[in-house]
């Protein structure tokens, strides 16, 4: 803390401006796996924290907001999900996740197509959720293309880092895109690592445009920036037995950064995986076999890989509901208090819905905490952010203040006390 503190001295010793924002009084998460700090101050300037915790100044003609009594915290962080490429999952023309009959699949890039507008990211964000990792499904074949990394604030330009990962699946779902087995998903791989190798010697000599070949000359580019370590693959496996074997690839390609997301099974070789230094994205409830490759699932799962020294950010894979993290994380908190179950202290379970994720997808730096010199993405809570009854208050993003609506909520305030002369015209008598 003692550190936190000075670094941020030294930014606060810079002349403050109309940017200058300082919430006081509140108990800060600062979302690095420290404890809530009760009584704190968080000083954000230009889109940037300046300082966080107890003891901080309020800098000269700062902007005060006057948190006493609520909770002030970094906002979470989630993926892998698909918040602003589907509007209505059920309409095609409306639904970016997939892309079965394109010719395409590793080159695919989801930042192109990013709406802001959707109403899911207004309610998610109500939520308290400030950034999401998002991807689509990909064409006919185990890769899912280039993930993003998003804010959800309320501006047209929604994209924070495009090209953020490349996702593929192994495990059972890799098997059916793949042919019907892990064996063929795995050739796949390989080969698919093998061609995009080709490219690389010979780009002219390189057959992508027949209706034979495996990778398009865009998807082999796509791969050599993931052999080349430029891009993150991150690999969903649930198996023990798979994850096993994923951890081969560093050994196969140098250069390849690795990331597992799922990795229900992961507790069972949760000191293989801390060994070879590879950060995890984790369910936080599975705790029932759901599948074969999740038999030994269970709600120790990321308590375990953390003790172990595996990096763990919490793993939600779905279309809305981003916010639930929340109650993922306070059942970590929880289950601390069953007999022969393993959890996670408050700080360790508010950082792996914050800062975590950010450090699993290198962006520790940038998003995920209150640290000095991150993004201003800050959350003002009516009580503890882990409580499912608490909600936010207010909400910045790169430092700017976010509407407090949603169409969820516009809908529940025109129909909470209804009187006959507010009805919509379809309901005139």
């Amino acid at each position: 803390m003692k550190a936190l503190l000075l670094a941020a001295a030294a930014l606060i010793a810079a002349p403050a401006d109309a940017q200058t924002i300082a919430i006081t009084g509140g108990t800060v998460a600062i979302g690095d796996g420290s404890a809530p700090i009760p009584n704190g101050t968080v000083v954000i300037r230009d889109g940037r924290v300046v300082a966080a915790g107890s003891g901080v100044a309020v800098p000269a003609g700062a902007q005060t907001v006057d948190a006493t009594g609520k909770w002030v915290s970094a906002g979470i962080v989630t993926g892998i999900g698909d918040l602003g490429l589907v509007d209505a999952g059920g309409v095609s023309e409306s639904n970016d996740t997939s892309a079965r009959t394109s010719p395409y699949s590793a080159a695919i890039d989801v930042s192109t197509s990013v709406n802001p507008e959707t109403v899911m990211i207004a309610n998610e964000r109500l939520g308290g959720v400030t950034r999401a990792f998002i991807t689509g499904g990909g064409g006919q074949s185990i890769f899912g293309g280039q993930g993003a990394v998003i804010d959800l604030g309320a501006d047209p330009d929604p994209v924070t880092r495009a090209r953020a990962f490349q996702v593929v699946q192994l495990g059972e779902d890799g098997a059916r895109s793949a042919g019907g087995s892990r064996p063929a998903a795995w050739a796949a791989l390989t080969d698919a690592f093998a061609m995009a190798q080709d490219y690389r010697r010979n780009p002219a000599g390189f057959d992508g445009r027949s209706k034979d070949a495996l990778l398009t000359r865009a998807d082999a580019q796509a791969l050599l920036n993931v052999l080349d370590g430029k891009v993150p693959l991150v690999v969903r496996v649930e198996r023990a037995s798979d994850i096993r074997q994923v951890l081969t690839l560093p050994t196969r390609y140098p250069g390849i950064k690795l990331i597992l997301a799922g990795a229900t099974e992961g507790w069972m070789v949760a000191r293989e995986i801390a060994a070879a230094k590879v950060p995890v994205l984790a369910y936080a409830l599975a705790d029932l076999p759901s599948s074969f490759e999740q038999v030994a699932a269970t709600e120790s799962n990321v308590g375990r890989m953390t003790a172990a020294g595996v990096t763990v950010g919490i793993y939600f894979d779905g279309s809305g509901g981003e916010h639930v993290v929340r109650q993922f994380a306070g059942n970590l908190v929880a289950i601390t208090k069953v007999p022969g179950s393993t959890g996670l202290d408050w700080g360790r379970a508010f950082a792996a819905i914050t800062s975590k994720p950010a450090e699993v997808m290198g962006l520790a730096g940038e998003i995920g905490s209150l640290r000095p010199g991150r993004r201003a993405d800050v959350v003002v809570w009516d009580g503890d952010p882990l409580e499912l009854a608490s909600q936010p208050l207010d909400i910045w993003i790169d430092g700017r203040p976010q509407p407090m609506t949603s169409r969820q909520r516009q809908l529940r305030d025109r129909y909470m006390n209804v009187v006959e002369g507010a009805l919509p015209k379809a309901y005139d008598r």
